[in-house]
């Protein structure tokens, strides 16, 4: 019976620590823990300030499942705008937004500029901010934590190919030059020598 209440999928409120990647997941009610954002696990064990491993990433785990990505060149032959796009499925369905906005918010909340309405994101998740030196993620105090290519981050730059993790949710930054939309449409395009 004390199992139940420190491991497996049903919990009560509280912090539980991913058993394969250590990722932390709070719930604020009752209810079924999600699958773990940081690596897609379903199996958690509660996680304690007082314990021996406390709120770090497991010492040793098994490598994360990869993502099939096939859907990701797709996307990009698609676009028909130059800059940086961010791309996602979720069941099944292929989403692209443009990164065009000085700041883009990304979260739960109805003002989110990419809204996603699922528990394990928060109503303020991630802002991605273009500066001078391009295009920065930046955590905005969410309760599971931003990923850029598999490590947590409170503010990375963004280049084409990262993926960033929201929740549940496996972004993909696509950048589409002028050259790329030239080279698709057949376009002659002047080669810099």
């Amino acid at each position: 019976m004390l199992d139940s209440l420190v491991s497996g999928t049903l919990a009560g409120t509280g912090s539980f620590r991913c058993q394969r990647c250590g990722h932390v997941v709070t719930l604020a009610a009752q209810g079924t823990l999600p699958e773990c954002p940081g690596c897609g696990a379903h199996s958690f064990e509660r996680a304690s300030l007082f314990g021996p491993t406390r709120f770090s990433r497991a010492e040793a785990h098994e490598p994360a499942p990869q993502e099939d990505t096939s859907w990701l060149e797709g996307a990009r032959a698609e676009i028909t705008s130059t800059g940086v796009h961010i791309a996602w499925q979720d069941h099944g369905t292929t989403h692209v937004v443009a990164l065009h906005k000085e700041w883009t918010r990304m979260g739960r909340s109805l003002a989110a500029d990419v809204r996603f309405d699922d528990p394990t994101v928060s109503r303020r998740h991630a802002l991605v901010v273009r500066g001078p030196d391009g295009l920065r993620v930046l955590d905005d105090r969410s309760l599971n934590g931003v990923f850029v290519n598999g490590q947590r981050v409170e503010s990375h730059a963004l280049a084409d190919g990262d993926e960033l993790v929201v929740g549940r949710y496996h972004l993909h930054v696509l950048e589409v030059t002028a050259t790329d939309l030239a080279v698709r449409r057949g376009t002659p395009h002047a080669s810099i020598g």
